[in-house]
């Protein structure tokens, strides 16, 4: 597969890949662990195959845990303290119960496709070596799949799922529809990910950190000011409707208000036209008066409209 062919439904998850969860015992030192000796890839001991598993692939091996490396365009950057010392306890007591998804790489090492965490606890558990599953992926799939596995696992905070779906559209020539396909999200929300990188640095730190929900931040996008909105939302205690309405109430005071059919609309219906935008990732205009009305929504593609029809029929 090229590195620009289609994407293989991964948005299904990693069973297919990884198979049924195999438990294993915290292992005991191997002969290789001895000082005068040095890990190979003979060292790998092949663990019984998952149950359907694919004819002609192997199941999960014991791979020396020396000879697994990070991927460095994982897209998951933040590892919490307590979160990896909770599982190196249970490691030690229960051992690593999923295999890692790895890929081979040059001088008979391992690359993390998937799984890193349980890779940087199994080591601070004292393991020698860890189960995986070992694969032949190209550059896309592995940031596809390691994409999948944060989202699916909310393990990503939003900028760095963000950075990640930015990653495949810029390296890899990725769509936004191809990209919802692959890791089972809708368009529009792709597109709001992608939003939040428009936020100054120091924004996407609050974001990062959890200051800010990614609601929030969409909303301060829209504000002449953005950071002074940010620290009345830290300070405040705002929703994310509230910020709504103080962005649009900034932006007539700055521009004046957007009318509609000759008439001024309201900071709440502006507030209410964003916040739907912000949930749709498209352009959305409310008419009102009298208590009645309508409300548009511009799309420029019939994909477009097949998601809102889509997200309209499931409730969501």
């Amino acid at each position: 597969m090229s590195e620009f062919a289609k994407p293989r439904g991964l948005g299904r998850g990693l069973s297919a890949l990884l198979g049924e969860p195999v438990k294993t015992n915290t292992p005991a030192a191997p002969a290789w662990t001895n000082p005068s000796q040095t890990p190979t890839t003979a060292n790998v001991v092949e663990l019984p195959k998952a149950p359907g598993a694919a004819a002609g692939e192997g199941g999960a091996k014991q791979i020396p845990i020396d000879l697994v490396q990070r991927n460095p365009q994982q897209p998951r950057k933040h590892f919490g303290e307590d979160e990896l010392g909770e599982l190196a306890a249970s490691i030690r007591a229960h051992g690593v119960l999923q295999p890692i998804l790895v890929r081979p790489i040059a001088g008979g090492k391992f690359e993390i496709v998937a799984g890193e965490r349980r890779w940087r606890a199994a080591q601070r558990a004292g393991l020698h070596s860890i189960p995986a599953v070992v694969r032949d992926l190209n550059e896309v799939e592995v940031l596809e799949i390691a994409i999948v596995e944060n989202v699916q696992r909310t393990d990503l905070n939003p900028i760095e799922e963000a950075q990640g779906f930015h990653a495949l559209i810029e390296r890899f020539g990725r769509t936004q529809e191809e990209i919802a396909e692959a890791v089972g999200k809708s368009r529009p929300h792709i597109a709001n990910m992608l939003r939040l990188l428009k936020l100054p640095e120091d924004l996407q730190d609050m974001v990062r950190d959890g200051r800010l929900s990614a609601g929030h931040a969409r909303a301060i996008l829209t504000a002449p000011d953005p950071r002074a909105l940010a620290l009345r939302v830290i300070k405040d205690g705002l929703n994310v409707r509230e910020i709504e309405r103080l962005a649009q109430q900034a932006k007539d005071e700055k521009h004046g208000p957007r009318v509609s059919h000759g008439e001024a609309k309201s900071a709440d219906t502006r507030a209410l036209e964003q916040s739907l935008s912000n949930a749709l990732g498209l352009d959305v205009s409310i008419s009102e008066k009298g208590g009645a009305g309508d409300v548009k929504i511009a799309f420029k593609t019939l994909e477009q409209l097949d998601d809102v029809i889509r997200r309209l029929r499931s409730g969501h």
